[in-house]
């Protein structure tokens, strides 16, 4: 009914608007007519009463001047006269005329010196005042100036009468307007769709097992949709009582695979009432407003494509920074919001950052400090105390917001997202000892020798054994943090349970393979069903390549297009035959390595398109923007191959996605050795991407690979992912997280 109301409202406003824009034209349009009636009145008076008084001045008969003022100075309108003399002193007034009226000479002084009548307005205590001063002249000489003063309230009662008029219109329209519109929706169109509204949502979250009572009290209208929500809400509460009895028996079966609803059960049944908040700095749904219209986008992220799905398994709340130019509209006045828009599961708190927390915090510390000290891909970190300053600050701001929401909860699940969050673990654990923390690492760690360079390495290892785990995506990245923080912060290391006591705490270093959702119902492909981007970007040849990344240094992209160039060259029978889609939306724009490398990729796929191209082919298709998962999916599932080339890569989902998206199991993965997603997925074809020969070598053999290796190959690495999807990795998480065995 709000919506219904912010309609008429709506309505009731734009016809208002217009209505006193009228208004206001015909008032101003009012006031100038009698404005310009009444200069015309008192320019005749003016003109036929100085004739008389010329000689007078000529004479200085001041007493004269008095009795000739006087004639005039007794009808209706008029309040008094006056005659000034060259130097602003008074020759003469009418009779009984206010002194303080007179006692300002700067209008006929400003008449007398351009020789040409003047007309002003003042408010006095007698009420509005026209004031018009004219010249006398004698030959070319100003010997006198003439001043009348005249009522002038006339005229603002008439505008007043005007807007009362107009207003009350207004509201006798405005009233009959509303209550016509409202009685037409709330009748024939808003009851109608409510119950229907209502029927289907009780349906999807199960509250209520027949809704045809609701359905029956549709308008006649509506009957035809009605009756199909009707069947399908039946369908649907049979499915939903299915899949929750199969969750429930799973749970008992190791061997079983991890889904959503088993995720739920799981929840359900080991926490109960007790809340669990994810903290990252990317949120999981940007608010950005395009012209009039304010559009929900998913940010292009592994860590956001990991965590969504179980976020809307097990709800709670999610604190991000929020970043879109229409994020602060669609909060509310704690900055929190229900997501997904379309059937909200969980609640995203949004923190608001200042200009220059982000360029210290995120661009600064987080991007040209961590990230490339964990990556080693041959960009020197850059380490500055004023971005330090910010990101502790940072991180105190996530901790107050964090803490301020979970003061009324039992033991919470705290699940804190990668690098920018180093110092917070250590800061909730100081305020809530009872809060079980986990900080997932999503990118690499590095070696002992490489992160010793940080001038701050032994704060953040402090502030990381806050949590009572620490997780990262490979057993090796487990050790590396393990022998770095041996050498750096006075601990005791524990090899045999993997742990670290510090100060009293004992956090645990495990490895979580971050995974993806693996697809419950197949998805068929044929020529019929091919994506249409295809079309649009003029892709007709036989065999297609994609690769799908963020504009980011680690990717390996520049390397990448230099593999495919060495194909061509390697094997020029493939030219007009195949064609890579590079899909890369900008990522991290306000960091000056990032926008230099999105040039330099830029560069490097037009050199090479120019030096191939043959007519009505492009060896290369590069697009530089946002994508959903809704249109990759089909990409994915038409491409021969997928191509992976990271330097330098903590797990790699978009890996697992082409596994997870190709239900037909076909198609080959090609992919970097340097990922985390080359310890899972074996049957790859691994590659070392620094090597153009072995990037070519590897492209000619999937393109030349037969089908049933393909299908064998695929169906082992499509079984490991069944086997831990990421439903799976949050029950770890969560199992070591609170101790449950």
């Amino acid at each position: 009914m709000k919506r219904v109301f912010s309609f008429i409202l709506g309505a009731i406003v734009l016809a208002s608007v217009i209505i006193l824009g009228l208004t206001y034209q015909q008032a101003t349009e009012q006031r100038s007519s009698l404005v310009n009636d009444l200069e015309r009145r008192t320019a005749l008076l003016s003109d036929s009463l100085k004739e008389s008084i010329r000689p007078l001045v000529l004479t200085t008969a001041t007493s004269s001047m008095v009795a000739e003022l006087n004639k005039f100075a007794g009808r209706e309108d008029l309040v008094g006269l006056a005659i000034y003399n060259p130097q602003g002193g008074l020759y003469a007034t009418s009779t009984g005329l206010n002194a303080a009226l007179t006692a300002d000479p700067t209008l006929a002084e400003h008449a007398m010196y351009d020789d040409e009548r003047k007309n002003d307005f003042l408010a006095s205590k007698q009420g509005n005042i026209s004031i018009t001063a004219t010249p006398i002249n004698q030959g070319d000489n100003i010997i006198a100036a003439l001043v009348v003063y005249q009522h002038a309230d006339y005229i603002d009662v008439a505008i007043k009468q005007t807007w009362n008029s107009s207003v009350l219109r207004l509201l006798i329209i405005s009233l009959l307007f509303a209550v016509a519109l409202l009685l037409i929706i709330r009748w024939i169109i808003y009851e109608p769709i409510a119950h229907m509204a209502e029927a289907i949502r009780q349906t999807r979250t199960g509250t209520a097992p027949n809704t045809s009572a609701l359905l029956n009290k549709s308008h006649a209208f509506f009957r035809p949709i009605a009756n199909e929500i009707s069947k399908m809400s039946q369908s649907l509460v049979l499915a939903r009582n299915v899949a929750s009895e199969e969750a429930r028996l799973r749970l008992e079966k190791l061997d079983s695979p991890w889904t959503a609803e088993r995720l739920k059960e799981f929840f359900k049944a080991y926490f109960k009432d007790r809340q669990i908040v994810v903290i990252s700095n990317r949120e999981p749904y940007i608010h950005r407003k395009i012209k009039n219209d304010i559009e929900v986008q998913i940010p292009a992220s592994g860590m956001i494509t990991a965590l969504e799905p179980i976020m809307e398994s097990c709800g709670g709340l999610w604190l991000a920074q929020g970043s879109g130019n229409a994020d602060h509209e669609v909060v509310d006045k704690n900055g929190k919001i229900q997501v997904p828009p379309d059937d909200p599961k969980y609640t995203l708190k949004r923190i608001w950052l200042t200009p220059e927390e982000v360029q210290g915090f995120y661009v600064g510390f987080s991007n040209e400090a961590l990230w490339p000290l964990c990556h080693l891909s041959f960009t020197r970190p850059i380490f500055r105390e004023e971005d330090w300053t910010e990101y502790r600050k940072v991180n105190g701001k996530f901790a107050q917001a964090l803490l301020k929401e979970i003061k009324h909860f039992t033991r919470p699940i705290i699940l804190i997202q990668d690098y920018h969050f180093a110092l917070l673990p250590a800061m909730i654990k100081h305020s809530r000892p009872d809060a079980e923390i986990a900080l997932f690492w999503h990118i690499p760690w590095p070696n002992v020798e490489s992160f010793s360079i940080c001038p701050w390495r032994k704060e953040i290892l402090e502030g990381m054994l806050g949590a009572d785990v620490v997780g990262f995506h490979t057993q090796q990245y487990c050790n590396n943090f393990l022998e770095t923080v041996g050498k750096e912060i006075e601990s005791l290391v524990d090899l045999e349970k993997f742990s670290v006591t510090h100060n009293g705490h004992m956090a645990f270093i495990k490895p979580f393979p971050i995974s993806v959702a693996f697809p419950t119902t197949p998805v068929e492909t044929s020529e019929e069903t091919r994506p249409p981007l295809l079309d649009s970007l003029g892709i007709k040849t036989k065999h297609l390549g994609i690769g799908v990344d963020r504009m980011d240094y680690t990717k390996g992209i520049i390397e990448r297009l230099r593999g495919i160039e060495f194909f061509f060259k390697a094997y020029p029978e493939y030219k007009g035959k195949f064609t890579f889609l590079q899909i890369a939306p900008p990522s991290r724009e306000k960091v000056k390595r990032y926008r230099e490398f999105g040039q330099e990729v830029d560069d490097e796929a037009v050199r090479i398109n120019q030096e191939l191209a043959e007519a009505g082919w492009t060896p290369i298709v590069l697009l530089r923007e946002h994508h959903t998962h809704e249109e990759i999916y089909p990409l994915y599932r038409a491409a021969d191959l997928c191509l992976v080339t990271s330097l330098s890569d903590g797990m790699n989902l978009v890996a697992k996605e082409f596994v997870s998206a190709r239900t037909d199991e076909a198609g080959v993965l090609v992919l970097s050795k340097f990922t985390g997603a080359s310890r899972d997925l074996t049957d790859a074809l691994i590659i070392n991407p620094y090597s153009a020969e072995d990037t070519a070598e590897a492209l000619h053999s999937a393109l030349t690979m037969t089908a049933a290796e393909q299908h064998r190959r695929m169906k082992k690495m499509r079984a490991t992912l069944k086997n831990y999807t990421i439903y799976r990795w949050a029950a770890e998480l969560l199992k070591a997280v609170t101790n449950l065995s």
